[in-house]
């Protein structure tokens, strides 16, 4: 789970940088707009007053700090909340300027804009609306870009994900009782032993297992009793019983 909050730091400098740029241009516009003849009253360049703070400098840094936190952030929440805070910054640009007038004892009051009504209708455009609408739809798509789950995230997260212990094999376990002094081997392996007749010569007197284990005494025996036999067949015969 925490692999898929991880995300390449690539995916939103694109994003962010444009915000950051939005950002400046709004709230630095009313004071460098008067040297080309772009600006609200008062027409001055670098004059501060209270409506300009609320209205654009306040908007502005919110944007460009949020731009900030999308170019540089690998986090998927934190880069969710500096697109937030930036589609905020743009909302406010688009809105502020109209509602701002209605609450009493703020003057947020922007000023008028100057020259023409071309002019005019592009500086409304450009300090406040088209501003804050552009703003929104950057943050926006940057928002859209950081929810979605890629191939290239599921491999980070893959990647992060540790390595389950390899778990080795239980041994078989037998519940055959064993001769003591047996070589035990494993279950799978061992032969089953082989039941003693009547026919099998030596059957009766010799035991099932030796010292030496299971049926590698069985050669032997088989060669012992094969011995007792030849000497019985070479054994003389006496007169008394001719």
């Amino acid at each position: 789970m925490n692999g898929m909050l991880r995300v390449p730091r690539s995916r939103g400098v694109l994003s962010g940088l444009l915000l950051v740029l939005l950002g400046a241009w709004g709230g630095l516009i009313a004071f460098v707009g008067p040297y080309f003849h772009y600006a609200y009253t008062p027409d001055q360049a670098w004059t501060y007053t209270t409506g300009r703070f609320w209205l654009e400098i306040l908007p502005g840094a919110a944007t460009v700090l949020g731009g900030l936190i999308v170019m540089i952030s690998a986090n998927r929440p934190v880069a969710h909340f500096g697109a937030w805070l930036a589609v905020l910054g743009g909302a406010w640009f688009a809105l502020g300027s109209v509602i701002g007038p209605t609450w009493s004892g703020m003057d947020m009051n922007a000023g008028t804009p100057v020259g023409g009504p071309v002019t005019r209708a592009l500086e409304q455009i450009g300090f406040f609306t088209g501003l804050g609408v552009v703003i929104v739809f950057v943050a926006a798509a940057a928002l859209g870009r950081f929810s979605v789950i890629g191939v290239r995230d599921a491999r980070l997260a893959k990647a992060d994900t540790p390595a389950e212990p390899a778990t080795s094999a239980e041994p078989v376990t037998t519940d055959e009782p064993v001769a003591a002094g047996t070589a035990t081997r494993p279950s799978a392996w061992r032969r089953p032993a082989r039941p003693a007749t009547a026919d099998t010569p030596g059957a009766a007197d010799t035991p099932a297992a030796t010292a030496t284990g299971g049926s590698r005494g069985l050669p032997f025996r088989r060669k012992q009793a094969t011995t007792e036999t030849a000497e019985s067949a070479t054994e003389p015969v006496s007169p008394a019983k001719m």
